[in-house]
């Protein structure tokens, strides 16, 4: 009994040992990994900020990056002292600068965050405040050799869906000659450049108005207590501090507007026009929402309705009624076929007998569609 005994205790230490110790995936070994993977993302987190702050020509410090990453003072300057044993950074009078090592990581690490949004954005139409909190996860598990691919198979964006600059395969980055809103002379159009997505507050509050990169506005007025904006539909009223988080510029003089063709957004009611194309911007998951919808080079298609409670509107097209709002009606260029049809009340078998059901149809039309 007793030898009975001793060898299951005896079995049952060989396999916690196994468990603990077993090489490639022992419980040490995961742990070991585990603490490798973290310290490798603070490592590019703090490259990340270093370079951030260099393109606005700061000075970051172990102060900063502390703050950035949510350290005490000792583990950030233990941080610090790791990266520059890397040859990562060089520390100047406390000023911390990226060697030429630091700095090609950190275009790394930025450039797999702002494709990865590029891609959630246009391929899986994530919304826009949900695009960052996810890139920042997958931005450490990015190869170069996904990252090529993501970009190539993305069509090599530019810009990433908040306006910032991709670094490209080089490690070169597009300098960007854009000025805060508040900024802005009044009376002047405004092309939207970029929106700042933190703080999360503001970020929400700023996409709460429809405005997003591309757009234009023209500032109405500027106080010290209010900036007012008006892009063409409605006007915003925004505090200073929300409107320091626009970047905006002159808008391009090469738009992508076609010469002879207007926005669909631009059609009046009853109006019907011909789909030419869609813009380039309008990608993957939005640009095959649209296609599937049958929106096609060539489709008549017709402003039926205005919802009274504004986004989305009507259009009639193919025998059918669908909804669409301001930013896809922006994207699909179309050419006047000179028909204006006379405005007559919807029938019931259109599912439009009051405003509520103007409301509830619209809303059902733009269901699938309303992540793009």
């Amino acid at each position: 009994m007793e030898n009975s005994w001793t060898s299951w205790l005896f079995l049952i230490a060989l396999a916690v040992v196994a468990l603990l110790f077993w090489p490639k995936t022992g419980l040490f070994v995961a742990i070991s990994r585990w603490r490798e993977l973290r310290r490798r993302e603070r490592f590019e987190d703090a490259l990340k900020h270093i370079l951030a702050w260099e393109q606005r020509r700061q000075d970051a410090t172990p102060e900063s990056i502390g703050g950035a990453l949510g350290l005490v003072q000792s583990s950030a300057l233990s941080l610090v002292a790791d990266m520059e044993e890397r040859d990562l950074i060089h520390s100047t009078g406390g000023a911390l600068k990226l060697t030429a090592e630091g700095q090609r990581l950190a275009l790394h690490v930025v450039r797999a965050h702002r494709l990865w949004e590029r891609y959630l954005a246009d391929d899986a139409g994530v919304p826009m405040e949900r695009l960052h909190r996810a890139a920042e996860k997958a931005e450490h598990q990015l190869s170069s050799e996904r990252i090529d691919a993501l970009d190539a198979h993305l069509g090599h964006p530019e810009r990433d869906p908040h306006g910032d600059p991709i670094p490209r395969a080089d490690g070169s980055l597009e300098k960007d000659n854009a000025v805060p809103l508040t900024d802005w002379p009044v009376a002047d159009i405004a092309w939207v450049t970029h929106i700042e997505d933190e703080p999360d507050v503001i970020f929400h509050q700023i996409l709460s108005t429809g405005l997003r990169p591309g757009k234009s506005v023209r500032v109405i007025e500027n106080t010290p207590e209010c900036l007012v904006i008006d892009d063409g539909v409605q006007e915003h009223r925004l505090v200073p501090v929300v409107a320091a988080n626009i970047q905006v510029a002159a808008e391009p003089v090469n738009t992508e507007r076609p010469v002879g063709l207007r926005s669909l957004s631009e059609l009046a009611k009853g109006e019907a026009a011909e789909v030419v194309e869609l813009g380039s911007m309008c990608r993957g998951f939005s640009r095959r929402r649209l296609l599937d919808l049958g929106i096609t080079p060539g489709t008549r298609i017709e402003a039926s309705l205005d919802n009274p409670f504004g986004d989305p509107r009507a259009f009639r097209l193919r025998g059918t009624v669908i909804a669409l709002r301001k930013d896809q009606g922006d994207q699909i260029w179309v050419r006047s076929i000179g028909e204006k049809t006379t405005t007559k009340d919807l029938s019931a078998s259109d599912c439009y007998t009051n405003p509520e059901e103007i409301k509830r149809t619209a809303e059902n039309a733009a269901q699938g569609i309303s992540e793009a």
